[in-house]
């Protein structure tokens, strides 16, 4: 029997990790603590991002983390609006397993 998720969709690794967030905490991040962060679909699930990661750049994954980050509010001329809310991983590896990005 399929595990079917909450939202009734069901994404493929490469729909779920959209692109990585190359930041100066980022690689910070990944030199000291070998953990990586990517902007992923907000329908992903921790364990969705575990599976994608680890198909897409064959490593071990150890932890993951998510955050649900809120669109800033933005003006243009005299109209105010929002950016897009959207969903931050921060995926810890094991030791032994590096992601070249350069």
């Amino acid at each position: 029997m399929a595990i079917v998720p909450k939202s009734g969709v069901v994404l493929e690794s490469y729909q779920v990790i959209l692109k990585p967030l190359i930041t100066e905490k980022g690689t910070y991040l990944s030199s000291k603590r070998n953990a990586y962060t990517f902007q992923v679909n907000p329908l992903a699930t921790k364990f969705d991002i575990k599976k994608a990661v680890e198909e897409l750049f064959s490593v071990k994954v150890e932890k993951v983390r998510t955050q649900n980050r809120v669109g800033k509010p933005r003006r243009h001329r005299m109209k105010l609006g929002y950016r897009s809310a959207w969903k931050k991983a921060i995926v810890t590896l094991n030791n032994d397993d590096r992601i070249a990005f350069f």
